[in-house]
């Protein structure tokens, strides 16, 4: 098996399996109890069998409608009659009103709150008496005074909404809202009411008509869940809105904030950017704790949140604490920096790897306090042999092992960079070309061997059974060694020479046929830079001889041609008095390391001597130095006047005199 049992992967994913189980099953039977609607369904279908209820419900509809009807004319009646008095304090209320001059409003406001009450009393009365003058049956009575009751209360709760807002006239509105918002906020509330007051009549008029309090209940829950749902409508649509009211506002270019202010601006901010999330789960969260009907449930959702605020604003400071101390203990001082030049670099390189990881771990430590605070007992997670004990074991083995994995690669690289920098120092030029071309292909293999060693050792923290990966690693390791023998021999060839030191980069070489500048050395191939630009890659395996033309010293070898008529010892010290002075020049002096080798005749040819002569340098300089004393020849022999013969044709033309014609003799006739 790929976990082997009894381990920390065996456990995490039993566990979780477990919890996700029980989970399932909870939210189940929490729906059931919720939205019990196969209770209400079969009321509904009871009731179309049975022909008394029907009767008793036919009944109860004639007499509600007729109650409702006319104590409805009776509210219309009394708002047409007091629509002067209405109009009379709109024209006479005050048009502007800011602060305390809002408060001369209150008492034509609360006139108008009179008058919208005076209607719905007129329907009370009526309505009222009706129900008494119908005679209903007592459920039928107690049905039409449910009706009526939720009736009135939802007209209350409008009056009042029209008493705040004052949609319709701006001049008795108390609160300082736009008329936009007024209207907006009168439809939400209208619409929330209407579901609430509808739904609570419903209810109370089915229980006398044998509805099961299972659906009663799940009728109420149902009316108040869709309530819940406008209020979130309602936050998704001011998010924006509440969100500009929240965020701190932007600072001046020449003011700069101190600690605490800069904290509170990032609170601000932060509140800014997740109040919606947070309003919604605590509507969520009241509507469950209401609808479960948990014991102390609102105290207990009061705890939770002001809990969840203390350990989220508490896990914020550790952070940002922690952060601080982090950034100064990775501080790299001048001093510091110059003794190790490169220690700056690489310990940037961690700084936000380690600070993500401290926010990491307090956050996990934060969400330990927030499920402890849930309810959910997470500390006991963590007893002796329990999961989270061995999880965070685990945790920290993993990590001490990356940690370690660190420290060697980073020790490594600081050993390989002061040794480059001792052999710079020391003026070691060719072996620290050997080393830095070298420096990839150990840090790839570096690299490689400490990743493997780090996932074997992670994953068999985590209980997976690295026997088999081991082995499927060897079957494909063989396979791909036979299917790239190729690759592997380049590999083997570029080590060798390396090691051997025949090549580094910056050299200039022969081999495969071509040549070049080194460029760069990877793994299996080596970039050569040639004269005209042209790049050639030239894979190890392809070099069978390396002829490299810039290692320890150089010659620049000429042949010199001069005529047969020339004395050669004196041209010999003619050139040896230019190399002389050539090398006292100080462009020249530090590149050429001898004194001019003239090695004889080389050869008799055909226009002229040959006089090879040859110049030690320094490795790179050969070819520069012999096109500078190519140069000076030229014109020292012209100055001693030593000819330099080149291949010519010479034409001889012959006179000759012209060809005499001798007459020959007559001859006689002949005979007739």
């Amino acid at each position: 098996a790929l976990l082997a049992p009894n381990t920390l992967g065996a456990q995490l994913l039993q566990g979780a399996s477990q919890r996700l189980a029980a989970f399932s099953d909870q939210l189940v039977a929490a729906v059931q109890t919720i939205a019990d609607l196969p209770a209400v369904l079969g009321w509904l279908a009871s009731l179309a069998q049975d022909r008394i209820t029907q009767t008793r419900v036919l009944d109860a509809s004639w007499k509600l409608l007729l109650v409702l009807g006319l104590g409805l004319l009776a509210e219309w009646g009394a708002t047409w009659a007091l629509r002067r008095p209405r109009d009379w304090l709109d024209a006479h209320a005050p048009s502007e009103g800011i602060g305390w001059a809002r408060l001369k409003r209150v008492p034509l406001v609360l006139g108008r709150l009179g008058l919208d009450l005076l209607p719905i009393l007129a329907f009370a009365l009526v309505s009222y008496g009706l129900i008494g003058a119908v005679r209903p049956l007592p459920s039928t009575q107690l049905v039409m005074l449910t009706a009526n009751n939720a009736y009135i209360a939802s007209r209350i709760i409008m009056a009042a909404a029209r008493m705040l807002f004052s949609p319709a006239s701006n001049h008795l509105r108390i609160l300082p809202v736009t008329d936009e918002t007024a209207a907006y906020a009168t439809i939400w509330l209208r619409r929330i009411v209407l579901v609430l007051v509808t739904s609570y009549a419903v209810a109370e008029a089915g229980l006398q008509f044998g509805l099961p309090w299972s659906a009663y209940d799940s009728i109420l829950r149902m009316a108040l869940l869709l309530v819940t749902l406008f209020l979130i409508i309602i936050i998704l649509q001011n998010r924006q809105a509440v969100s500009d009211l929240l965020r701190a506002p932007e600072l001046a270019e020449s003011e700069e904030p101190d600690r605490a202010r800069r904290f509170f601006r990032m609170l601000r901010d932060r509140a800014a950017d997740i109040w919606h999330l947070v309003a919604i789960a605590w509507l969520m969260a009241a509507w469950g704790v209401w609808a479960l009907e948990i014991q102390y449930g609102f105290w207990r959702l009061l705890k939770v949140s002001l809990s969840t605020i203390l350990i989220l604003t508490l896990a914020k400071l550790a952070d940002m604490a922690l952060r601080r101390v982090i950034k100064r203990a990775f501080r790299i001082t001048p001093e510091l920096s110059g003794r190790y030049p490169g220690l700056e670099a690489r310990a940037n390189r961690y700084l936000p790897i380690l600070k993500g990881s401290a926010s990491l771990a307090i956050g996990g430590i934060a969400l330990l306090f927030l499920l402890e605070s849930w309810g959910l007992e997470a500390f006991s997670w963590f007893g002796h042999g329990k999961l989270g004990n061995r999880l965070v074991s685990s945790l920290v083995s993993i990590t001490l092992t990356i940690t370690l994995a660190l420290v060697i690669w980073e020790g490594i690289n600081a050993a390989i960079q002061r040794h480059l920098e001792k052999l710079s120092r020391d003026a070691k030029v060719a072996q620290s070309a050997r080393v830095r071309t070298l420096l990839p292909m150990l840090r790839t293999a570096l690299l490689a061997v400490i990743l493997i060693f780090v996932t074997l050792s992670s994953l068999s923290e985590l209980g997976v059974n690295v026997a088999p990966l081991i082995a499927g690693a060897g079957v494909i390791g063989i396979a791909v060694g036979f299917g790239s023998q190729k690759l592997v021999q380049d590999v083997i060839t570029g080590v060798f020479l390396l090691f051997e030191d025949a090549v580094a980069v910056g050299d200039v070489v022969q081999l495969g046929g071509l040549s070049g500048v080194v460029e760069q050395l990877s793994i299996r191939s080596i970039k050569l830079r040639a004269v005209d630009g042209s790049l050639h890659i030239i894979p190890f395996s392809a070099v069978t001889s390396v002829t490299n033309q810039t290692r320890d010293f150089a010659f620049a070898v000429i042949d010199v041609s001069v005529d047969y008529a020339e004395d050669t010892d004196k041209v010999a010290e003619a050139l040896r008095a230019l190399a002389a002075e050539m090398r006292q020049d100080p462009r020249w002096r530090p590149v050429i390391r001898d004194d001019l080798d003239v090695m004889g005749v080389e050869r008799l040819g055909d226009s002229g001597v040959i006089m090879r002569i040859r110049l030690k340098t320094e490795p790179s300089q050969r070819w520069a130095v012999a096109r500078e004393l190519n140069r000076r020849i030229k014109r020292r022999f012209d100055e001693l006047g030593i000819d330099i013969p080149y291949p010519h044709q010479k034409l001889v033309l012959e006179e000759k005199h012209p060809a005499q014609v001798i007459s020959a003799p007559e001859a006689p006739p002949a005979a007739s």
